[in-house]
């Protein structure tokens, strides 16, 4: 049973990728965009996923920006005074908060680490405001080593596909990770959650743009009775 589970997701993330890439934002994520320019610096990932809690894509893009024009590495950000740190990064939501987090990971990464981020979770989850969805984003796009970090939209849409019935993105993780062969880790979050900002949306989904509606929890659910209510009633 669980092999035959597996078989769906290969079509499921080709669909997905086909109407990611033929929408009309296709753009990549911040963090995606991030380690384009960054050459895949883990720390600049790690700064750069931080900064991205609760804040719009374009927003994390322009913080991360101000950030590493001004300091270059975990040393240079121990050493950084906070209220030059917090006016760089003010684009960013809760930069008060963030501020003060990024200098402590800087400095826990130079007393602890060498001035290297660790390359596994359990590491960096031992840092300020690292969580599991910041840990594999690091994992992933700055090591490029398999995991799946679960946001907003990665819950969201595979609840809504029936990829899996979790309430928390926790849950969601360990669900996923049951699921997705490994072959597709690297690829799964930048995917859904392009498709997340273009189609499947949290308001007002594209639910007549998305070929996946068929096996749609929320289209079936909430979508297809109110069209069927509106067209009973005209």
């Amino acid at each position: 049973m669980a092999d035959r589970k597996r078989e769906d997701i290969g079509p499921i993330l080709r669909q997905i990728a086909k109407m990611v890439r033929e929408s009309k934002d296709p753009r990549a994520t911040a963090l995606s965009e991030l380690k384009d320019a960054e050459g895949g610096n883990p720390f600049r990932i790690l700064i750069g996923t931080i900064l991205s809690q609760r804040t719009r894509d374009e927003r994390t893009t322009l913080a991360t920006e101000r950030l590493f024009s001004r300091f270059k590495s975990p040393q240079d950000l121990a050493d950084a005074d906070e209220e030059v740190v917090r006016d760089l990064i003010r684009p960013a939501g809760f930069y008060n908060m963030k501020a003060k987090s990024i200098i402590k990971v800087a400095k826990q990464l130079v007393d602890e680490f060498g001035g290297e981020v660790p390359s596994d979770a359990e590491a960096l989850m031992s840092l300020p405001s690292v969580g599991p969805k910041t840990a594999n984003c690091v994992l992933v796009y700055g090591f490029d080593k398999p995991a799946i970090p679960v946001d907003t939209h990665v819950h969201r849409i595979a609840n809504r596909l029936g990829l899996v019935e979790t309430r928390m993105p926790e849950e969601t993780e360990a669900k996923l990770v049951e699921r997705v062969p490994k072959r597709y880790w690297l690829e799964l979050n930048e995917l859904f959650v392009r498709f997340g900002q273009t189609t499947c949306k949290p308001i007002g989904p594209k639910c007549g743009e998305c070929t996946l509606r068929a096996r749609c929890k929320y289209y079936r659910e909430v979508v297809r009775p109110k069209q069927v209510a509106l067209a009973r009633s005209r």
